[in-house]
């Protein structure tokens, strides 16, 4: 039997007005599902309600059926079988070291590590992008930006919220020229990168404006090459797309 695909769908952010529905819809299309299972790993931003009610607001009305696993809330500790059920988990936003500590202690890393070798799609936002890669660029020690260690199923680094947060720019490019973080992946905010096997396979934005890049250091000189989305408009909610395969640039898994 051929092994399945693993799919891991990084957004580089959510911007405060966005329109991100069209990108949710873009993770769903990828089970091939009318009515995937879903699941929301809110731990980054202490399972805060106000993420998991929109969570629901949102991938409820796309036809998903929707559940969440809480770590600060928790009543039992059937998780491995609540991720194993699913068709797609979402990963959200908020604090990386404290999110991949708690998941550590949990073993939620190897359950999701798991998930994703039998072909659940995987995605998740800024820290919910950032923990699949080698390593990223993190705000998880307050009013500071620092390279940290992740769970490696991407080679090389990331760098989320590139447009909207002007300090990540300069020492992202810094930090790899010294090698103290390796080429890697920085995404504006509503924008996503789909990695199939571990190699970059599209680009997807639900703004025309948005843009990636692969950032790297030859020669001790940083160069930016730009990855361009292809744009989903606001009916890609309505009629999601799967993916369709490109040639961009980035390094072998």
């Amino acid at each position: 039997m051929p092994r399945r695909a693993r799919h891991i769908i990084a957004v580089g952010g959510f911007a405060p007005h966005g329109r991100s529905r069209a990108l949710h819809a873009y993770i769903l299309a990828q089970t091939g599902r009318p009515r995937p299972r879903v699941c929301f790993v809110p731990t980054a931003s202490g399972d805060d309600d106000r993420y998991i009610e929109r969570f629901y607001r949102v991938y409820g009305s796309l036809g998903a059926r929707a559940s969440h696993l809480t770590l600060f809330k928790a009543d039992d500790d059937r998780f491995a079988r609540l991720l194993a059920r699913q068709d797609a988990i979402f990963v959200g936003g908020g604090n990386t070291k404290n999110m991949l500590l708690l998941w550590r202690f949990w073993g939620i890393d190897r359950m999701l590590q798991a998930a994703y070798r039998r072909g659940a799609i995987i995605a998740g936002s800024s820290a919910g992008a950032m923990c699949w890669f080698e390593q990223g660029l993190t705000d998880s020690i307050p009013g500071r930006y620092t390279p940290m260690d992740c769970l490696g199923l991407i080679a090389g680094s990331y760098c989320p919220h590139f447009d909207s947060e002007p300090r990540r720019r300069p020492i992202y490019r810094r930090l790899i020229a010294r090698r103290r973080l390796k080429a890697g992946y920085a995404i504006e905010d509503d924008v996503a990168l789909h990695f199939v096997n571990g190699r970059l396979a599209a680009a997807v934005s639900t703004r025309r404006a948005g843009q990636a890049f692969f950032i790297a250091s030859t020669g001790g000189r940083v160069r930016e090459t730009a990855i361009q989305p292809r744009y989903l408009a606001q009916r890609d909610a309505v009629r999601p797309q799967r993916l369709t395969r490109s040639l961009l640039p980035g390094p072998a898994s």
